[in-house]
């Protein structure tokens, strides 16, 4: 039985402390953070407790300007860190349930830090060290029964947040009790991966994933590649991130990569490769040099300005220790798999090539294949882990069992064999006995070769994973189309998945979006919507609409613009609950239908917004409309002197500025949530809690809201304020012509219209302006500009 965690504390403020801390708080867990004291004060400094807890202080604040977003979901969150040093505060420790020690990685220190944890750990108090490399055995040596049985490691992924992956790693005395508690905790509540390992150096994900770098490095050497060549080809050619090899090093640093390398070679006398994770002359020098990666600003590549003042980028020439222009190469192999979706298909059509590029991308796999089957037993007991420790940890789309199953075991062993290489027994004995794969799926469930019982096992899903193709193979499809797909979620909910690119809204999704609320409103508890797509929706189908634009069918256009307007409202006043799921981006029309759910049950990585003027038009599918019923919504339609427009002010600037939250708990601040939706960390029980909220609706009696009679508008005075507002940003630079066009736009359907203040409007009124409005834009020539614009750069025209 898994224990509650209602309070933690994290000792070490660094990056990756700091950044567990904000996680913490991030679910909701209030956090004490301590450091040591600055080691320079003078004696009246040591008197400031600000002072005495600089590092914790300093600590909090990085984690509130990390970039590309900060580590808290929402700044408010910093408030539930309790912020200390080491040396006045450790008495706190004694009210904490976990107590997670992220020092720096010497023996010495941590066994120390233990000494002073274990006689103020409460009954029950569960110890963890988020080490990388030193071993439970020696970090517990001496130690007490019961902090052997407390103790485990808990080793996060840098940036917490946003990484996946959570590894585990028990002792040989640590109770079950303690390890079925954090499986829980980051599962459930902090919204990770779990992956168990085994008590070795670099534990599972750093040992294979810094072994195929290396690897890789030393095959770029022989072959006479440049950084640059490599990495065109081991980003999404070979199912992995777009940061491939290099780029991936410099976000990690290339200190940190180097210190797990040498990690590696230091503790695994044992290994038959280990001369691998010796890493070439430049990769000294580079660090010797300061050129770290990102934080340095310069690692295998940096940004430079030529003599043009233009930004360039450059990448490393390991000869010569220069940094060159990149020149973006090509391969043949890598350009034929261009448009190849599935990830396994994609690695299969590069080794199928017949240039440098694929023998480099096979020499590489082959060689990591078959190191990381010798790990087995060793870093993690089945391929389930050692494929999601991969996935959630580094970003591969498939772990290495999952990539060798896809390009064809017998026959990849076969040629390993005839290259030379050793590919284990177990392997070979698998091939004899299994169906020639490492997975296979039967009836809608997942199956794994078990290597130590020499059978299939079912891989391990909690009831509260709900995954949309599982369903589709056992028959589980009411109904669909080319864009939309109508599932059957079991309990009376059905679940809606859009799958088209970048889920954009198009005639297919729109039509199966009526076609679902008939469906629901007449056989059906209620309906989810959501899915597994990288992103929930990035919005209307632009190509779409400036081609109508373009060939001025405004009769077309409009009536596009009316079923998707008519599918939000029927959304909002089904008889059913309706309960949007979003993730990813939720932006322009994908936020549109978002927010017209009875409720939301989003995602916390969300990047949700109202994003259309960035093409020269305004949200038309009832998101302006929507934005004032939100906004408005406290305030009663007979209030008398009331003024609505600093409400409205806030709903002009989310949509006349395209912001764009940097997480869920943001978008409610900006208003596109509100206090009744609910948040979801792991994204694998997005599904399950949004069909649990539309059950729990619907056991309640669910009844439709009634029309919002409170739409009080400002009308032509109010629409000339904002305008007066949107002038005055202009003239100062802050806005372009064009967005003055699209704001005054804007300001007319937020305010109205053209309508005496105080007047009364229904929806329906608002809506009309929301097409009067895109129409009027979509026939502009600087909102053409902006559209092309957009398709052919991926970037919005400041016209």
């Amino acid at each position: 039985m898994a224990r509650r965690i209602q309070k933690a504390a994290v000792l070490g403020a660094g990056v990756m402390g700091a950044g567990i801390a904000a996680h913490l708080t991030n679910a909701g867990i209030p956090t004490v953070l301590l450091d040591i004291v600055p080691p320079n004060l003078t004696d009246e400094e040591k008197q400031i407790k600000e002072l005495r807890n600089k590092f914790a202080l300093n600590g909090i604040e990085v984690a509130k300007k990390f970039k590309p977003a900060p580590l808290f979901f929402h700044g408010r969150l910093a408030s539930l860190i309790t912020p200390g040093n080491l040396e006045d505060d450790l008495e706190l420790l004694s009210e904490c349930d976990i107590i997670i020690e992220a020092v720096v990685e010497n023996l010495d220190i941590k066994r120390a830090l233990f000494q002073k944890i274990e006689p103020l750990m409460k009954w029950g108090a569960i110890v963890s060290s988020n080490t990388s490399g030193l071993s439970i055995a020696s970090m517990t040596e001496g130690f007490g029964p019961m902090f052997k049985q407390n103790f485990l490691v808990t080793h996060f992924f840098n940036p917490v947040r946003f990484m996946k992956l959570l590894e585990l790693v028990a002792g040989p005395e640590t109770d079950q009790e303690v390890i079925d508690t954090w499986v829980d905790f980051g599962t459930n509540v902090l919204g990770k991966g779990i992956v168990f390992g085994k008590d070795t150096p670099n534990f599972v994900a750093n040992r294979i994933g810094v072994y195929a770098i290396n690897k890789t490095i030393q095959l770029m050497i022989e072959g006479d590649y440049t950084i640059e060549e490599v990495d065109v080809v081991f980003g999404k050619p070979m199912a992995h991130p777009r940061s491939a090899a290099f780029k991936t090093a410099d976000l990690v640093g290339v200190d940190t990569y180097k210190h797990v390398s040498a990690n590696c070679y230091d503790n695994l006398p044992e290994d038959d490769e280990r001369d691998v994770f010796t890493l070439p002359d430049f990769v000294h020098k580079m660090v010797e040099n300061k050129w770290l990666g990102g934080k340095t600003k310069g690692g295998f590549y940096k940004k430079d300005v030529d003599a043009d003042g233009k930004r360039v980028s450059l990448y490393l020439d390991w000869k010569t220790m220069e940094y060159v222009p990149t020149t973006r190469p090509n391969f043949d192999s890598v350009k034929a798999t261009k448009g190849v979706n599935d990830p396994g298909e994609r690695v299969a059509t590069l080794l199928n090539g017949e240039d440098r590029g694929q023998e480099l991308a096979w020499k590489s796999l082959a060689a990591t294949l078959a190191y990381t089957a010798k790990r087995i037993g060793e870093i993690a007991d089945d391929v389930v882990n050692i494929d999601n420790a991969m996935k959630w940890g580094f970003n591969w789309e498939l772990g290495p069992f999952e990539v060798w199953d896809a390009i064809g075991v017998a026959d990849s062993v076969a040629k390993m064999k005839e290259m030379g290489l050793t590919v284990p027994a177990l392997v070979d004995e698998m091939l004899e006995q299994s169906e020639g794969t490492f997975y296979k799926r039967e009836g809608g469930v997942k199956y794994y070769w078990d290597f130590a019982s020499k059978s299939y096992i079912q891989v391990d899903k909690p009831e509260s994973f709900i995954f949309l193709p599982d369903i589709k193979e056992v028959g589980g499809v009411v109904k669909e189309n080319f864009g939309a797909t109508l599932y059957d979620l079991g309990d009376g909910i059905a679940g809606l998945e859009f799958h088209t690119k970048m889920n954009s809204l198009d005639e297919d999704i729109i039509t199966m979006l009526h076609e679902s609320i008939d469906e629901v409103e007449q056989n059906w508890n209620g309906l989810v919507i959501g899915g597994h797509a990288e992103h929930f929706s990035a919005g209307a189908n632009i190509a779409m609409v400036l081609m109508a634009a373009q060939m001025e069918n405004w009769e077309m256009l409009g009536e596009v613009v009316d079923q998707l307007q008519q599918g939000a409202m029927r959304m909002k006043y089904c008889r059913k609950p309706v309960v949007t799921a979003p993730y990813g981006m939720a932006i322009g029309g994908g936020c549109e239908v978002a927010i017209h759910g009875t409720r939301i049950q989003a995602h916390a990585e969300l990047y949700m917004g109202l994003v259309e003027v960035g093409v020269g038009v305004l949200p038309a599918g009832g998101g302006c409309k929507e934005s004032v019923c939100r906004m408005l919504a406290g305030i009663p339609g007979d209030m008398k002197g009331v003024s609505r427009m600093p409400m409205l002010q806030k709903a002009f600037e989310n949509i006349a500025t395209a912001k764009v939250s940097k997480s869920a708990e943001e978008a409610r601040s900006l208003g596109y949530l509100r206090p009744m939706d609910n948040i979801t960390l792991n994204r694998d029980r997005l599904i399950y809690d949004a069909k649990q909220t539309a059950l729990g609706l619907y056991r309640a009696g669910y009844n439709a809201p009634l029309p919002p009679d409170y739409l009080v508008m400002p009308g032509t005075d109010g629409a000339a304020l904002f305008l007066a507002g949107l002038e005055q940003f202009a003239s100062g630079g802050f806005a372009t012509p064009h967005d003055v066009v699209c704001g005054k736009q804007i300001a007319k359907v937020l305010t109205g219209g053209d309508v005496r203040p105080g007047t009364v409007v229904t929806e329906q009124h608002l809506l009309d302006l929301e097409k009067e409005g895109f129409l009027y834009l979509c026939g502009t020539k600087a909102t053409q500009d902006r559209i092309e614009h957009m398709l052919a750069t991926g970037k919005p025209l400041r016209n």
